[in-house]
């Protein structure tokens, strides 16, 4: 179990056309293990792109995220991948669901070409259950309703039991209702299963739920409460 994140001295910046976008500047973070810590901020402030640096999906252009004592700048393509499955689980706006699998088999697929202890498709009927879509294994994405995916994309993301999970606007296209029951879940599964939780949310209400909340602005970390 990883026991906590380090960002230090974290810069991203992109080129294009002679210019240079600084989208993350100087971002010293920690965050610990089990904690649910809400990241804030206007568009374009760096928040998705600061997420997206910490669960791997991109390097920083200087400065290093460590995992306890391990840098992912130091680990090779397929050390990262096999870290990225064993302690990190996504969750997007956009679902990110395959159209042609069934919501078990999307559930599945992180465990594609892996040899487990567990069987994987009893594990994935399980969580789906715990999402409260047992009676969906076999509906495809276009037969469900949007707050129906999300909890497909949240199943997928728990299905091996992460220490972190990592969400990127995970309500931002859904009604309040339905954004309400998404985060109880993350929050449920916070709390029965430990992982930490960091999340990137333009909601106010949603933000304040969290242990700690970040502020973002201009890819500057400006506050934290």
């Amino acid at each position: 179990m990883v026991q906590k994140i380090v960002c230090h001295k974290i810069n991203k910046s992109y080129e294009g056309d002679g210019i240079t976008t600084h989208a993350i500047r100087d971002i010293n973070l920690t965050f610990n293990k089990g904690e649910v810590v809400a990241i804030v901020g206007p568009s374009g402030s760096g928040k998705s792109t600061l997420l997206s640096l910490i669960g791997s999906l991109d390097k920083p252009t200087s400065g290093d995220i460590l995992y306890d004592d391990k840098k992912l700048a130091d680990m090779k393509k397929n050390e990262l991948a096999d870290f990225r499955f064993e302690r990190i689980g996504f969750v997007f706006q956009q679902f990110h669901l395959l159209p042609t699998l069934t919501a078990l088999e999307n559930v599945m697929t992180p465990l594609f070409n892996r040899k487990l202890s567990y069987n994987k498709n009893e594990r994935s009927k399980e969580i789906l259950a715990k999402v409260g879509l047992a009676d969906k294994l076999n509906f495809f994405p276009s037969q469900l309703s949007g707050g129906q995916q999300q909890r497909v994309a949240i199943a997928r993301a728990f299905v091996h039991e992460p220490d972190w999970l990592l969400a990127d606007e995970p309500t931002g296209n859904l009604d309040t209702e339905t954004g309400d029951s998404i985060f109880k879940l993350i929050f449920d599964m916070n709390q029965e299963k430990g992982c930490g939780v960091i999340y990137v949310t333009h909601d106010s209400k949603f933000a304040s739920k969290a242990n700690r909340v970040i502020y973002m602005q201009d890819g500057y970390l400006i506050n934290i409460d």
